[in-house]
């Protein structure tokens, strides 16, 4: 570096300020970040994180759902110092594998529901839910059937931000700008009994009624161009939504019936978070394919994959024999060192018993969130395992929404973020998502702080 720029960068009093000359920030305001500087995160133990101030946060949100383990699990630390001494990078190309990629691919075929056989490795959600669409299409080609191609995803859904995994993604702020959706992707009605049942309409009746959409849909676009059918178990970044009552059962004879493949997004579900291993086990879900990352390696390295059913497999692969390769894949896919550290990551989930603990210490977390439903801004309190959100509304009986221009939920999130908690705003609903190491005391935390943010916003309206 040359000596001028060093003594440049040294010049700068905030490493917030550097960063807001140099950085552009995903899903973040450019203008804010640009005008009022970014939060720099330096450091983090157990479930908290720490600024450039020294300011201590509880991360009710595991960073973006995935910090499972916390921010300071030393197992994984030493579990990536040791590959990256022994096999710091290799691929699966041409027939190849790491150790420890060979390894984790057996063990999710011990652990995924369904009997999912094979897995392919990414670094991302994004890239397995693209890869997951590019299977789906190659599968059909494979069987003969290259017209059987649009695929379905719902209102308020996330499946990433990859042209084609934005196009699934039914949020305005994923697809405004960006020319999305492209062809071939159709969308259907979000289950959220809350916010969509019509009046006096029981949520058994609602779930037929959303289940009813979904086939004349397919009825519409016509059964023999759908092919597969991409949901989330809870809905995550659209707003923690919980399917409504019996709405998955009535979902999965339809698929059968008309021959669509069911693609699980499991990205945020996964591994612990809703009190069983998989949402799929949550809610007796049968994937054809399946996609996981964050909890993958508790976030500590940038690992996915996607999981294919047998049959799924087979064809894939008759069509790459015949092509002479399956020509689909990355760089950094299957890391060795990000499949060492998502091994070890399934040990500790195994040897602590993550699971049974979650499913212990829900009922805490649990209570204390649907307890906020009672608060004068609460509308919704929804949530299960170590996962939920509570919807703000100006009026309780009616469900009526704020005005967008007061910025409620911003406002419920400032108050928090001073008070050192953290968490995610989705306009007025406040998702929570903490690491899956939280005791009890650090929930009554938690919820103390929002608790009395809530208070303090309620009081300034």
């Amino acid at each position: 570096m040359p000596e001028d720029r060093k003594l440049e960068i040294e010049q700068y009093n905030s490493l917030s300020r550097l960063d807001a000359q140099h950085h552009l920030h995903p899903n973040t305001n450019p203008i804010q970040v640009a005008e009022n500087g970014a939060m720099i995160v330096t450091s983090g133990e157990g479930i908290r994180v720490r600024d450039e101030d020294g300011k201590s946060y509880i991360e009710g949100l595991a960073g973006l759902w995935c910090a499972s383990l916390g921010f300071s699990e030393e197992r994984l630390v030493e579990a990536a110092e040791r590959q990256l001494r022994e096999l710091p990078y290799y691929h699966s190309f041409f027939g190849r594998a790491p150790v420890p990629t060979a390894k984790l691919a057996e063990f999710l075929s011990r652990i995924t529901p369904n009997s999912l056989t094979k897995f392919f490795f990414a670094c991302s959600g994004s890239e397995a839910i693209d890869s997951a669409i590019k299977m789906v299409w190659y599968y059909n080609n494979a069987i003969g059937r290259p017209q059987k191609k649009k695929i379905i995803s719902r209102l308020n859904s996330y499946h990433g931000v990859t042209v084609a995994g934005a196009s699934m993604t039914r949020i305005r702020i994923n697809q405004e700008g960006f020319d999305l959706p492209i062809e071939r992707f159709v969308q259907v009605d979000c289950p959220h009994y809350y916010r969509f049942a019509m009046d006096g309409e029981a949520e058994e009746e609602f779930s037929a009624r959303m289940a009813d959409r979904l086939e004349q849909t397919i009825l519409e676009e016509g059964p023999d161009t759908i092919a597969a059918f991409f949901a989330e178990p809870i809905q995550g970044a659209g707003g923690i939504i919980l399917p409504s009552k019996g709405y998955f059962d009535l979902i999965q004879p339809i698929l059968k019936k008309y021959d669509i493949l069911f693609v699980v997004d499991e990205v945020i579900c996964g591994f612990g978070r809703t009190g069983e291993m998989f949402g799929s086990e949550t809610y007796n879900l049968r994937p054809d394919l399946m996609t996981m990352a964050k909890g993958l390696s508790a976030g500590y390295q940038p690992i996915s994959a996607v999981g294919l059913s047998e049959e799924v497999y087979r064809g894939i692969a008759s069509l790459g024999g015949e092509k002479g390769a399956f020509g689909h894949g990355f760089t950094y896919g299957g890391h060795p060192v990000a499949a060492a550290v998502a091994l070890e990551t399934q040990k500790i989930y195994q040897e602590r018993k993550i699971v049974s603990y979650v499913q212990t210490i829900s009922p805490k977390f649990q209570g204390r969130l649907r307890a906020l439903q009672e608060h004068p801004l609460g509308g919704e309190a929804r949530g299960v395992g170590l996962i939920g959100a509570l919807e703000l509304v100006a009026n309780k009986a009616t469900k009526e929404r704020f005005d967008p221009s007061l910025g409620v939920g911003v406002k419920v999130f400032e108050e928090a973020k001073r008070n050192g908690l953290l968490f995610r705003n989705a306009g007025d609903q406040l998702l929570f998502c903490p690491p899956l190491i939280i005791t009890e005391d650090e929930i009554d935390e938690m919820f103390d702080i929002l608790g009395n943010a809530l208070d303090t916003v309620a009081g300034r309206l």
